[in-house]
C-alpha cells in the first residue's frame, strides 16, 4: 500500500510540478522577448507618462499594445497583477516531488554506495547542502561584482565555474540520476530565490515609494532585470538536468559530471541566441547565430563522444536461446534464481540478464546506449538495473520476456549485497 500511495503522490505532483513550472517558464521567456523587442514609443502622450518602450502584437484573433516605463508610471492603477506565484508554486511542487521521489527513498535513489557509502541522514543533509551553499555563493557572486563594469560577463564565468564545482561533486557523492536532478534543482532554488529575496522585494520597495509620493531608486528595476536574465539563462540547463532521468546512458556515463555540464553549457548558449534574435532584427544586437552554433556543436560533440563502443562479453550469454519466457532461470553454477542467495549470486544474476535483458541491451542491440552482457558493464549500471527492474519494476518494458518476481528478487539481494560481479 505505502509504494502505491508514494506512486500516486510522484504522478500527481509530477503533474503540479509540470503545469505550474509551464506557467513559470512561460512567463519568463514571454517578458524575455517584450524587453528585447521594445520600440521606443511614437505617441507624445505616451513619452509624456515616461514610457521608455511599446510593442504591437496580434496573438488570439485580438491586437495587444503593452508598453513598459523606465522607471515608474506616473500613477499606479486600481489592479496590478504580480508575477510571483508561478515561480513559488513551482518550487514548492519540485521540492516535494524531490523529496518523494529521491530524499524519502534515499538507500535507494540517493545512495550509490560505490561513490559514498553514507547513512542516508547524511547523504540527505549533503544534498539539501547543495540548495543552500549554491544559493549563498551565486548571490554573494552577483553581489560582488554584479555592478562593476564588465559585471555581466564576470558574474557568467564565476558562475559557470560554481556550477561546475557542484555538478562534479554531486556526480562523485551520488548516484548519477540524482546528481543530474540534484544539480537542476540546486539551481531551480536558486532561481525562486531570486524571485523571492531580490526581484519581489524591489517590486514592492518600488511600489511603497510611489505611494508615499517619494523618488523612485532606479537601482531596484536594474538588480531586478539582472536576476531575471540571469533566470532565463538557467532555465534549458535545468530543464536538461530534470529529463535526464530518463535517459539512462547521460547519468550512468562514466564521465557523468562532464556530460551534464557540457549539455547544461550547450542549453544556455542556445538560449543566449533566442534571448539575442528579437533585438537583433531590431538592429540592437549582433547576429547571434554563433551561440546556436556553439550550442550545436557542443551537443553533438558530446552525441560523438558518447557513443557506444562495441564490447566483448567476457562470457557467452547463458540460457539466452531456446528457453521459454516464463522458465526459471539457471546460471552457470547451476543455481537457480529461485534458489540462489549469497554471496556469489552473480552466475544466477547473469543468468537472469541473458535470458531477459540481452534481447535489448546485449551485443546485437543497445537500447539507449545501454549493454549489459559483460560483468564490467553490469557493474556500471547496478543500480539502474537495481532501480528499473526491482524497486519500479520498469524493465523489461511491459515484462515482454516474462522476468519472474523470484528474478527480481535475486537481482534485488545481489544488489543490496554491493553488486558483485566477481568470484
Amino acid at each position: 500500500m505505502e509504494s502505491y500511495l508514494l506512486d500516486w503522490a510522484n504522478l500527481l505532483l509530477r503533474w503540479v510540478h509540470v503545469i505550474t513550472a509551464i506557467a513559470w517558464i512561460g512567463s519568463s521567456f514571454y517578458f524575455v522577448f517584450l524587453d528585447s523587442s521594445l520600440t521606443p514609443p511614437e505617441d507624445d502622450d505616451l513619452k509624456k507618462q515616461g514610457v521608455s518602450g511599446e510593442l504591437w502584437a496580434v496573438h488570439g484573433g485580438g491586437f495587444y499594445h503593452p508598453v513598459k516605463f523606465a522607471v515608474s508610471p506616473p500613477k499606479l492603477p486600481g489592479h496590478l497583477h504580480w508575477f510571483f506565484w508561478e515561480s513559488y508554486s513551482t518550487w514548492i511542487s519540485g521540492f516535494a516531488l524531490f523529496t518523494v521521489s529521491y530524499l524519502y527513498s534515499a538507500s535507494t535513489y540517493l545512495i550509490d554506495k560505490s561513490r559514498m557509502d553514507w547513512a542516508p541522514s547524511t547523504a540527505i543533509g549533503v544534498a539539501l547542502a547543495f540548495f543552500v551553499v549554491f544559493w549563498l555563493l551565486y548571490d554573494a557572486i552577483c553581489r560582488l561584482f554584479g555592478q562593476k563594469k564588465n559585471g555581466d560577463a564576470i558574474v557568467g564565468a564565476l558562475v559557470f565555474v560554481l556550477v561546475c564545482v557542484a555538478s562534479w561533486l554531486a556526480c562523485h557523492w551520488f548516484a548519477g540520476r540524482a546528481a543530474f536532478l540534484l544539480v537542476g534543482a540546486m539551481i531551480a532554488t536558486s532561481m525562486s530565490a531570486n524571485v523571492f529575496f531580490w526581484i519581489i522585494p524591489g517590486q514592492r520597495t518600488v511600489i511603497s515609494q510611489i505611494k508615499a509620493g517619494e523618488p523612485v531608486d532606479p537601482i531596484h528595476g536594474k538588480r531586478g532585470k539582472q536576476r531575471s536574465v540571469h533566470n532565463t539563462y538557467f532555465t534549458l540547463p535545468v530543464l536538461f538536468a530534470m529529463l535526464s532521468n530518463h535517459y539512462s546512458f547521460t547519468w550512468s556515463h562514466p564521465q557523468n559530471w562532464l556530460v551534464l555540464i557540457l549539455m547544461m553549457f550547450a542549453g544556455a548558449a542556445i538560449r543566449q541566441f533566442f534571448v539575442m534574435r528579437h533585438g537583433y532584427k531590431l538592429g540592437r544586437n549582433a547576429n547571434p547565430l554563433p551561440y546556436a552554433l556553439v550550442g550545436v556543436a557542443a551537443i553533438v560533440g558530446v552525441i560523438v563522444w558518447m557513443r557506444p563502443v562495441p564490447v566483448a562479453a567476457s562470457a557467452a550469454p547463458v540460457a539466452a536461446v531456446g528457453v521459454a519466457a516464463n522458465a526459471p532461470v539457471s546460471g552457470a553454477s547451476g543455481v537457480s534464481a529461485e534458489g540462489a542467495s549469497g554471496p556469489n549470486d552473480y552466475p544466477a544474476v547473469q543468468a537472469v540478464l541473458a535470458q531477459r535483458c540481452y534481447l535489448c541491451h546485449g551485443e546485437q542491440v543497445q537500447m539507449k546506449n545501454l549493454r549489459l552482457d559483460s560483468p564490467g558493464l553490469v557493474k556500471q549500471h547496478a543500480q539502474a538495473i537495481y532501480q528499473q527492474a526491482v524497486v519500479q519494476k520498469l524493465m523489461p518494458m511491459n515484462n515482454a520476456t516474462g522476468i519472474t518476481d523470484a528474478e527480481r528478487a535475486l537481482i534485488g539481494r545481489w544488489f543490496e549485497a554491493g553488486a558483485p560481479t566477481g568470484p
